[in-house]
Parts: structure tokens; C-alpha cells; sequence
């Protein structure tokens, strides 16, 4: 139940982001996204209600459920959400237009993260992208940032200590360095607490 109220918790503070993020990205309507940890489906929901033909993955069931309850169309054929490993995403290389996830990274460790970011860039076409958004490192020292480091301290056990990890080690940044992905374009937003990260796949 832990990962249903962190995202409870975390989700109405993305509702500006997930606007945002087809945005910064330039994603077109009838473009394919996979957007990857999909949690709620909430960022699903907004590419869908933009004509954008986004689809969701999470290994979670509880987090399956709430997001084909919210945002899956009237047909269980014809679902927008699969539920799967993130590092073994079951889609042929380049499948997708862009891949996206959102505060998904940084509660994970370093080398799943890589992991799932190498999965992310396969199935991306030559050309197409990968959107990242998740805490800009390092977080402010502010009244906002020191809400985020008691949110993830509640969350407690590995998930905290992965987001200190992710906060020491630089981060996204330091993530696509590793993989040889060079970011093409960052944004900063919610009060300094999170970038978004845009990098074109060659």
C-alpha cells in the first residue's frame, strides 16, 4: 500500500509537469509514447486527451489497476497499459516516437536506472526521443525542496536510500552520461525541484 500513497502524495504535486512535459518535448498528436513506470497513468491520460497515442508500463499491479480504472478506453482488448519490467520493456527497437517517465529514477538503484534507460533508448526510432523528469540536482535548499526530502523520508527502507544515492551522484546528468546520451535540452521547473531532460536517440 506504501507505493499507492507515495504516489497519492507525489501526483497532484506533478499536475503542472504532466502539462508540461508534451510540451517542452514537442510531441504531435498521433505520435507514439511510451511513457515508462507509468504509476497512476495520469501522464498517459494527458498525452491521450492531447490526441497523442501514449501507452503506459509498470511492473506495479496495484498501480495497473488504479491507471486502467482512470485512463484505459471501454475495450479491455484494446489496453493502453502493460504491465512489465521496465528493464526488459517487451517492445521491438524503435517502436516508439518518444519514451518519457516522471520520478521514476531516482528512488531506484543506480544500475537499474541505467538499465531501464538503455531499454528506454532501443525502442525509441532513430531520431525520436527520450523525456526524463525527475528531482534537479541538487535540490534547492528551500521551503519547497525540504518538503520533497520529507516526502521521500517518509517513504523510508531502499527508497530513500536510493534517492540520496540518486541526490550524491549527480543525478539524471550523471545517468546519461554514463550511457553516452547527450541531453539536447533542460528545463527547470516547480520551484527549482525538477528538470526535464530531453535527448534526441541517433
Amino acid at each position: 500500500m506504501l507505493e499507492i500513497n507515495y504516489s497519492t502524495a507525489i501526483d497532484p504535486f506533478l499536475r503542472n509537469i504532466r502539462s508540461f512535459i508534451p510540451d517542452f518535448g514537442g510531441i504531435k498528436p498521433g505520435e507514439r509514447v511510451l511513457d515508462v513506470c507509468s504509476g497512476s497513468g495520469a501522464q498517459v491520460g494527458e498525452y491521450r486527451k492531447r490526441g497523442i497515442l501514449g501507452f503506459g508500463l509498470d511492473l506495479s499491479p496495484d498501480m495497473l489497476s488504479l491507471s486502467r480504472r482512470l485512463y484505459d478506453p471501454a475495450l479491455p482488448s484494446d489496453s493502453y497499459f502493460t504491465e512489465a519490467d521496465a528493464r526488459h520493456l517487451p517492445f521491438a527497437d524503435a517502436s516508439f516516437d518518444y519514451t518519457s517517465t516522471t520520478l521514476a529514477l531516482h528512488d531506484k538503484p543506480a544500475q537499474t536506472c541505467l538499465e531501464i534507460l538503455a531499454e528506454m533508448k532501443r525502442v525509441v526510432k532513430p531520431e525520436g526521443y527520450i523525456l526524463i523528469a525527475d528531482y534537479t540536482c541538487p535540490l534547492p535548499a528551500s521551503f519547497p525542496g525540504w518538503i520533497i526530502r520529507t516526502i521521500e523520508r517518509l517513504a523510508g527502507g531502499e527508497h530513500y536510500r536510493n534517492f540520496r544515492h540518486y541526490l550524491k551522484h549527480g543525478g539524471v546528468p550523471a545517468l546519461f552520461e554514463e550511457l553516452g546520451i547527450k541531453p539536447e535540452g533542460t528545463q527547470t521547473t516547480s520551484y527549482g525541484l525538477i528538470t526535464v531532460t530531453k535527448a534526441k536517440v541517433s
